[in-house]
């Protein structure tokens, strides 16, 4: 699962990959929580590579309720290509989610409160999420672009502290996801699979965190009584 993540970098990375890629006038904040329901940056092919914002919690384009985005911040790489909420983003509307690391909640002495952790690259570098989005329009001519992030089985680093952990494509394979000529073929599945371990590294964060309202540095401050990775015992 993937319900809080960061974007702290510019988009040098981005451009340096995919080339031609056209960015918005005015480049997003930077962002240290974001959480479901709120925009996302995205990078869609249309038809050259373009940096856009969508609603994180895709509502898939025949929903008579919006409501059901709120449900879907998250895919399971394993069904996207049968169920039908995704199905259909999946062949022909794939997107990029680039973001700087994420956060989940490890039960570490339960009944205790939970402790979160930031997940990141070891060299702190920008990466990018598998994603999907989609374009629903309501009775009365509301228009809502919106998109959820793909998951998988954790890697070695994770499986200790959630079930799943998000997509994070390669950089090599970005413009293969973006292409909509690929249609869902056998090589977009295989890159449907765990991040190597090696590459990320994690570290506790501050209860600060916690409320979707808080979007400041002071989300990846140390918690109050500092704990090593090693002292949370996750391996």
């Amino acid at each position: 699962m993937c319900g809080r993540f960061t974007l702290t970098k510019p988009f040098e990375d981005l451009k340096r990959i995919l080339g031609d890629l056209e960015l918005p006038d005015a480049p997003p904040p930077r962002r240290f929580n974001i959480a479901p329901s709120q925009p996302i940056a995205i990078v869609i092919r249309d038809p050259k590579p373009r940096l856009t914002f969508a609603e994180w919690g895709l509502i898939p384009h025949w929903a008579r309720d919006p409501a059901l985005g709120s449900r879907l911040i998250n895919a399971r790489s394993e069904t996207v290509a049968e169920k039908p909420a995704f199905q259909a983003s999946f062949r022909y509307r794939r997107c990029l989610i680039p973001a700087t690391g994420f956060y989940e909640w490890h039960a570490a002495a339960p009944p205790g409160p939970k402790q979160p952790v930031y997940i990141h690259m070891l060299d702190e570098r920008l990466f990018a999420f598998a994603g999907l989005w989609d374009h629903w329009q309501g009775d009365d001519g509301t228009e809502r672009i919106t998109a959820t992030i793909l998951t998988t089985t954790p890697n070695r680093l994770l499986r200790p502290i959630h079930q799943r952990m998000p997509v994070i494509l390669p950089e090599s394979a970005w413009a293969d996801w973006l292409d909509r000529e690929m249609d869902g073929a056998p090589e977009l599945r295989n890159l449907l699979s765990p991040f190597p371990a090696e590459e990320m590294t994690y570290r506790p964060v501050s209860a600060h965190v916690n409320n979707p309202r808080h979007d400041d540095p002071a989300c990846l401050d140390p918690p109050s009584e500092a704990a090593s990775p090693g002292q949370l015992e996750l391996f």
